[in-house]
């Protein structure tokens, strides 16, 4: 993330790209573990994909909000194409997870 927000002309550090990191996967996080919960108790697989895609809106969203201040609006969707493919993989191995 770091990286790819430097090469396209970012003004971030690696301290910073942590933090936010950390700061916009917390949503997956909390998601993970309702889903635990929402398999032990229901196992209903259309409640676990709302979870999941609440999360998964929450943490894109933290991170547009990031970019959208340390990268120009030419190059944004560039810089942010890689973090959702993340967040993408994050929450498609949360959902299927607990089959």
């Amino acid at each position: 993330m770091t990286l790819n927000a430097q090469l396209l002309g970012g003004r971030i550090n690696f301290f910073q790209s942590v933090c936010v990191l950390g700061y916009s996967i917390f949503p997956l996080d909390c998601g993970a573990y309702a889903c635990l919960l929402l398999h032990a108790v229901t196992g209903n697989f259309l409640l676990r994909l709302g979870v999941v895609g609440v999360c998964f809106v929450w943490s894109t969203r933290v991170a547009v909000v990031f970019f959208s201040e340390i990268i120009e609006a030419k190059r944004r969707t560039l810089a942010l194409y890689p973090v959702f493919g993340f967040y993408a993989f994050l929450a498609w191995m949360i959902l299927i997870g607990g089959n």
